[in-house]
């Protein structure tokens, strides 16, 4: 089964002239980690509001987990887990206290709730700051927060919106592998990023887009084989070249 089917996808914003997506069409099956690649304004961030429910497309569809918005927007939001690009935590409140929230959300609480925290922080090394304000915490360590708080409920299907911006050595190794612990419990990921040589190891498969359009998509080993270069890194400069 495909977690995320586009057809035909546009989105133009009020009072622009180009598109922001351009009939993108594309599925992501089930299991999948997903890489949605391209530089700053080539449509991630529009293609990703779409599907997790933030904007509206200006045309075409899409289905998540075989379900539309329009009819079941319940049911796919606790289905979905988002981790945005912009920290989704409240400065002023501890991590543990951030992560009841959120998980509250999603009808976690009690005893239960604050084992799935204690085991969370754990793992992404930061049992010791559980109760320091996030005000306080380094850049590196509200990206571990910002991504387990995205996913405590065990979501089906992760949105991740760059995860590793600027991220510190430690905290960007920790998060890769948390999202390839998260992928092999079958967690299926939609990445955006313009981290290529991460999205190299991590993806099956990678859509390349460009204003807005999807030119190039196959898992990273064929795309370099098919363009002749090394990685993606040289690939993207042959294309702005």
């Amino acid at each position: 089964m495909n977690v995320i089917e586009t057809f035909d996808l546009c989105k133009r914003y009020r009072n622009a002239t180009d598109f922001a997506l351009r009939d993108l069409s594309l599925h992501v099956a089930e299991g999948e980690f997903y890489g949605i690649l391209g530089e700053n304004g080539a449509g991630k961030t529009t293609l990703m509001s779409i599907l997790f429910g933030s904007i509206a497309q200006t045309s075409g569809r899409f289905e998540i987990c075989g379900l539309s918005y329009d009819t079941d927007a319940d049911s796919i939001r606790r289905q979905i887990g988002i981790v945005p690009q912009e920290y989704a935590l409240y400065p002023t409140l501890t991590a543990r206290e951030n992560l009841q929230y959120f998980g509250s959300l999603y009808h976690l609480k009690g005893k239960h709730l604050n084992s799935l925290i204690d085991d969370a922080l754990a793992i992404v090394g930061l049992s010791g700051e559980a109760d320091r304000r996030v005000e306080h915490l380094s850049g590196g360590m509200k990206r571990r927060i910002n991504l387990v708080a995205g996913t405590l409920h065990s979501p089906r299907l992760l949105f991740l919106d760059e995860p590793n911006v600027g991220v510190d050595v430690v905290s960007k190794s920790v998060i890769i592998d948390y999202l390839k612990d998260l992928n092999r419990q079958g967690v299926s990921i939609l990445y955006s990023s313009h981290h290529l040589l991460e999205a190299q190891e991590l993806c099956h498969r990678i859509g390349i887009l460009s204003g807005g359009s999807l030119i190039a998509e196959d898992t990273p080993q064929k795309i370099i084989v098919d363009y002749n270069v090394r990685n993606l890194e040289d690939l993207f400069l042959s294309l702005r070249n």
